[in-house]
């Protein structure tokens, strides 16, 4: 006979004739635990094929959720590296420079941007050998030479027009110090034409430095930033916990035959808990080593994708340790965890298992606790995530995460009392609706993670629209009317004639307007004494340009026009120069004390009164504006010119031949795109991380979703046999899966979209916006859950297929 503390003592004593062993304790000590979940891993491990089988698919259920959740805790590390590689090669200065040294370097921007990638480039000129470089280069390149991001360096060779544009010498690629991920386009070049510029940025094209990495400039958003990200963060995150939860539970009928036949050899039902928890325990374990394996072997192949222009170095992607303990330990202990709950409503006899819940309907009052608990967390910050507030991030996760998962908690009900309704029907429609009827828990596990992804997407929609206007600028441009604008600073303003001509010729550009814009003073200031030079605006262009800035009476060569401001105020103190016959200086100084030699034009007499319109770029001009036959471009001091570009509808490229030609043009020339809209970067950014993330989290519920499918046919493998055994057609058979299907997830869509209201509302409360029934955002998230679903069951028809052989019945 066994000793005492073996599990099968009461069996042996029974098989015997002896009386069996007396029930455990109650109280079950710390070795009793470990003995039986020993037990439970033992044969988790050792239950042959079958046994191995349902242990790997748990695995995978399991790994692909852990393997997310260490990316998600190796992002804050990633985004750190990304910022501190942003300003150690930051070329901004500490202060402005006045006098060359041997550590000094000037340096100008040549950004750029192709097929609506932006490009950093950077024009380096050293002062002196011991001229700092930035980092990832070994020296700075010579005048004509570059040094280039792989990325960058891909895409030059593949694209002509872009190599046009950047005609240096590559000389070598940028390291990995100086790139925030593998995918950034960037580059360093060196320039004999770079001059530096005064203190008052008159003079010169450059700007003078001494190192790199002196500044920061990370944007403060303030609470409703914050909110959003919380909120982003729990969307994407509980799916994953869902699905780990759901991985565990796999195999949960045969599973239960097990149990059953330990008690049939002796175990108590405390054991038979326990030996589970010991199954589900060593399943976690192995998906705890299949998801970290998985995240290395993923964060090895970061380098080659790029997510909306975000990409990482694998060095760069390594998890924080706290998240990543916690993720270790977290995950084991769900599993005993869930598995203990999930026997709590069973009833495992030694001929059987019964479950508690058949003929007893679940409870609401319950399940509607959990989300009215989360909105009451929520309700006390409504009206309070504005201005410069705190944000009790706490209490916005946990009251969050509480609607969330309040939403799954109600399900299983929804989905119990719609099927119990359900009657007659074809053949498929009976075979699917009973078979809800008998087991609704499995169809309501299966689609609960995509219902907290949709109601989560839905409620963080509606909190993006509504908030978008707090990180977006207006510009006033209008696209309709002009595109690009393309502008540069002139020394000398009889050049404006040509640079205007060259881009009106360039391929692709049906229509430019350009003009000069220069500014003038008082007739006197030269004698001035107390610094008070008020300037007075002057565009000179010809009369189709001058009709882009304000509704002109009759313009003809020589026509000058006054143009008062829009607002009626006179702030500069010039208004009473802008009027025929009076005389201005165009020699306006930008300092303080006036410099240079005066420059005296006189109004024409003949100057007529213009109105204020608004310009593609969206501003108002004011002030004086004239045709070159009236006021010469080269009687200006130090203008600007300025050319708002209409494209060719019919050249795709055309975008890409304006950027070309400014490049040809010179240093300095800036090609604009005209937007109504320009988001801040830190919005931008939280977008793409949006998209990457949820494209992420779509293909774990995908594969998760997956394993669980053929875990499910796996486990009914035997009874469809029959059926087809008893002459069912197979067509039938697939309807009625499809069927098993499309009931549990319309279901779970629908309530999907009221917990996605309902959080979206109370987030809305929260910063203070009306609310706003998104349908575009709702039926969009809807569609996606559900395409994820049906794209998971007609993968899943192959293996049923196969499954529905008479051979099956062989080991019946």
């Amino acid at each position: 006979m066994s000793a005492p503390h073996e599990p099968f003592a009461g069996f042996d004593a029974a098989v015997s004739g002896g009386r069996p062993a007396p029930p455990a304790n109650s109280r079950t000590d710390l070795g009793t635990w470990a003995r039986d979940l020993a037990m439970g891993a033992r044969f988790a491990a050792g239950g042959g094929r079958d046994g191995w089988t349902r242990t790997l698919l748990t695995a995978v259920g399991v790994g692909l959720g852990v393997a997310l959740l260490l990316l998600a805790a190796a992002v804050p590390p990633m985004m750190d590296v990304r910022d501190h590689k942003r300003v150690a090669r930051d070329a901004m200065s500490g202060g402005f420079i006045a006098r060359p040294s041997d550590r000094t370097l000037l340096i100008a921007d040549a950004n750029t941007t192709f097929h609506e990638k932006d490009i950093t480039g950077l024009l380096v000129k050293p002062e002196g050998p011991k001229a700092e470089h930035p980092p990832g280069v070994a020296a700075l390149p010579a005048p004509g030479h570059m040094v280039v991001s792989p990325a960058l360096r891909r895409l030059l060779a593949a694209n002509p027009l872009l190599r046009e544009r950047i005609p240096y010498t590559d000389d070598g690629l940028i390291g990995h110090a100086g790139l925030m991920g593998p995918a950034e386009l960037y580059f360093y070049a060196g320039s004999d034409r770079l001059t530096a510029r005064n203190s008052a940025w008159t003079q010169g094209n450059a700007m003078r430095i001494d190192g790199f990495g002196h500044h920061s400039n990370s944007q403060v958003m303030g609470p409703t930033f914050d909110l959003l990200l919380i909120v982003m963060l729990v969307v994407l995150l509980l799916p994953v916990a869902v699905f780990i939860g759901t991985s565990v539970r796999l195999g949960g009928e045969r599973r239960d035959r097990r149990l059953a036949a330990l008690r049939l050899v002796g175990a108590d039902s405390r054991m038979t808990r326990r030996i589970a928890a010991g199954e589900a325990l060593f399943g976690a374990l192995v998906g705890l080593v299949f998801g970290g394996a998985l995240f290395l072997v993923g964060r090895q192949l970061a380098s080659h994708v790029t997510i909306r222009d975000i990409s990482a170095y694998p060095a760069d992607m390594t998890p924080q340790t706290g998240l990543t303990v916690l993720v270790v330990l977290a995950v084991p202990v769900a599993a005993v965890a869930v598995t203990m709950l999930s026997l709590r409503g069973t009833v495992i006899e030694p001929l059987g298992v019964v479950r508690q819940g058949v003929g007893r309907r679940r409870r609401l009052w319950w399940r509607l606790l959990i989300p009215v608990v989360g909105v009451g967390l929520l309700a006390p910050l409504f009206g309070t995530v504005q201005g410069d507030s705190q944000l009790n991030t706490t209490q916005v996760a946990v009251g969050a995460v509480m609607v969330l998962v309040g939403v799954t908690a109600v399900l299983p009900w929804v989905v119990e009392r719609v099927v119990g309704l359900l009657r007659g029907g074809p053949v498929p429609w009976q075979l699917a609706t009973r078979r809800l009827q008998l087991n609704s828990n499995a169809a309501a596990r299966m689609v609960s993670g995509v219902t907290v992804a949709v109601a989560g997407a839905i409620a963080l929609q509606m909190l993006f629209t509504a908030v978008s206007g707090d990180f977006e600028r207006v510009t006033g441009a209008d696209p309709s009317r002009a595109q690009l604008l393309v502008s540069s600073d002139l020394e000398d303003g009889g050049r404006a004639p040509r640079f205007i001509q060259q881009i009106a010729a360039t391929k692709g550009v049906s229509q430019a307007h350009g003009y000069l814009d220069a500014q003038a003073t008082r007739p006197d200031a030269a004698r001035a004494h107390d610094g008070d030079f008020p300037y007075l605006p002057v565009q000179v262009g010809d009369c189709a340009a001058l009709r882009q800035m304000a509704t002109l009476p009759v313009c003809a060569p020589g026509s000058v026009f006054i143009v008062p401001p829009v607002d009626g105020g006179d702030d500069s103190g010039v208004r009473r120069y802008l009027r025929p016959g009076a005389r201005l200086d165009l020699n306006r100084p930008e300092q303080d004390t006036y410099t240079g030699t005066p420059r005296l034009w006189t109004i024409p007499a003949s100057a007529t009164a213009a109105v204020s319109r608004t310009d593609p770029t969206g501003s108002h001009a004011w002030g004086l504006l004239a045709t070159p036959q009236a006021l010469p471009g080269d009687r200006l001091v130090r203008p600007s010119v300025d050319v708002t570009v209409s494209l060719a509808r019919n050249e795709p490229e055309a975008m890409e031949y304006v950027r070309n030609t400014g490049a040809r043009l010179g240093l300095g020339v800036s090609v604009m795109n005209l937007r109504s809209t320009t988001p801040k970067a830190a919005y931008t950014q939280l977008r793409r991380g949006l998209v990457a993330g949820a494209a992420l989290t779509m293909a774990l519920i995908g594969a998760s979703l997956l394993v669980m499918m053929l875990e499910q046919l796996r486990d009914r493998r035997k009874l469809l046999a029959v059926l087809v055994a008893f002459g069912t057609r197979r067509s039938a058979l697939v309807w009625s899966v499809m069927w098993q299907t499309a009931i549990p997830v319309v279901l779970g869509l629908v309530l999907a979209c009221a917990g996605g209201l309902g959080l979206g509302a109370a987030l809305l409360a929260m910063v203070g916006r009306p609310f706003h029934m998104d349908w575009g955002a709702m039926g969009l998230m809807s569609a996606i859950g559900a395409a994820v679903v049906f794209s998971v069951t007609l993968l899943s028809m192959p293996p049923l297929w196969r499954m529905m052989r008479p051979d099956g019945l062989r080991t019946e």
